[in-house]
């Protein structure tokens, strides 16, 4: 077992040669933008990263250092990316394939190292040898096998016929999952709920590494009198995020919502939002943004009154960029939100609630700390999440994994 981490600055690397591997390259989300964060960490230490492997490529930009990388990809991304969802019990033969091809990769390009970034099954590309450590940072063990399965059913006649399908394969595929942990040798969690999650279901040990966050971007205004009385949500458009009872709870409070987030549920959403005014006799104005520039995204977060995060998230990099600059957060109070939102009197930076209903989300928005309060409090804890503390800890856990990293 590896201990925690320290911020403490490991001694001078040795250069090492490293394969990366993540589940998808779909978009530039949470986990995306952890990849890039290990990319430049590694090259702060001049590692070499030889390869990407990967089961979905959509081909589109996600950051530069990402989109510099060589990349191997499943055959699975042949088919339209429709049809992503649809081929779960496809995804250990497709890791399968990637196991393969990095062997093969290896003979001609050895590797010392392997780090995957994973929520879905990418833990299970296997080393081409035992003595190469395989470092597995897990954002979460399969939300969709494990945890939260309920949160993915969907409606519609697809939606009925998908979830039936997940429920139908998930003992299958846990058997599996559980297999496929003995691959890694080194795990990472994103948050203490995550490792907990990673104890109960794979029986392994991990040390916390939160994500990084771009705190360097993502500042107090120059004012707080911009500030709004409108709601904040910052999300992908999806059935467990729970974006349906931000909107109930904003038209309880009859307060005004904007809504920032692009997915699968986003007619039904916006239909729900019409559907709730209605109910419950609300003015509010309920406004859905779709996707937004970094820069506009920062002036969201440094104008709106209050962050509402419904969902029982692994992490959150949302609500901390939200902290960072200056907003409080209203959130359940579970996940990793117990991580990076303190409601001590002392450093209030947010509000918890406890359970998943519009009238308690609506208390909670009625008891908030004002960003006038909070503002400096959130900015400071934010910090604790910034890029150079991410890459420290990550520093360190790669010396311990692998020897030669210290010179």
């Amino acid at each position: 077992m590896i201990d925690h981490p320290t911020q403490s600055t490991p001694p001078h690397a040795s250069s090492l040669k490293v394969a990366l591997a993540h589940d998808w390259l779909v978009g530039r989300r949470g986990g995306e933008l952890v990849l890039d964060a290990i990319i430049n960490t590694l090259a702060q230490d001049q590692h070499t990263i030889t390869n990407l492997y990967s089961m979905f490529d959509i081909g589109d930009p996600i950051t530069p250092a990402i989109d510099a990388l060589p990349r191997t990809i499943s055959k699975l991304n042949n088919l339209p990316a429709s049809l992503r969802r649809w081929q779960l019990f496809r995804y250990p033969k497709a890791v399968a394939y990637l196991t393969k091809q990095l062997a093969n990769d290896h003979q001609t390009n050895p590797i010392d190292l392997i780090i995957s970034t994973h929520s879905a099954a990418i833990k299970a590309i296997a080393p081409p040898s035992p003595s190469i450590p395989h470092i597995c940072y897990c954002h979460t063990p399969a939300r969709y096998l494990w945890s939260q399965q309920t949160a993915y059913d969907s409606p519609g006649f697809k939606g009925s016929l998908r979830s039936l399908g997940l429920r139908a394969a998930t003992p299958t595929l846990r058997k599996w999952d559980l297999a496929a942990a003995d691959s890694v040798t080194h795990f990472i969690a994103n948050s203490t709920h995550t490792q907990s999650q990673i104890h109960q279901h794979y029986h392994r040990d991990s040390a916390v590494i939160h994500p990084p966050v771009r705190t360097n971007f993502f500042v107090l205004p120059e004012s707080t009198t911009q500030r709004t009385d409108a709601l904040l949500l910052v999300s992908a458009l999806e059935p467990y995020k729970r974006v349906d009872l931000a909107i109930d709870a904003a038209a309880i409070a009859n307060r005004p919502l904007t809504i920032v987030g692009t997915g699968s549920h986003d007619s039904q959403l916006r239909k729900h939002a019409q559907r709730a005014r209605t109910r419950f006799g609300s003015r509010a104005l309920i406004e859905f943004l779709g996707h937004r520039t970094d820069n506009q995204l920062l002036a969201h977060y440094q104008t709106a009154s209050a962050f509402l995060f419904p969902q029982i998230e692994d992490f959150g990099i949302t609500a901390v960029e939200a902290q960072a600059a200056g907003c409080p957060v209203i959130a359940r109070n579970a996940g990793g939100a117990l991580d990076t939102v303190s409601d001590n009197p002392n450093t209030r930076t947010g509000t918890f609630f406890d359970q998943p209903t519009p009238e308690a989300i609506a208390d909670a928005i009625t008891n908030a700390p004002t960003h006038k309060d909070t503002a400096q409090h959130c900015r400071n804890n934010a910090l604790r999440f910034s890029e150079s503390v991410f890459s420290s800890k990550l520093k360190e856990l790669i010396s311990q994994a692998h020897p030669q990293a210290c010179g």
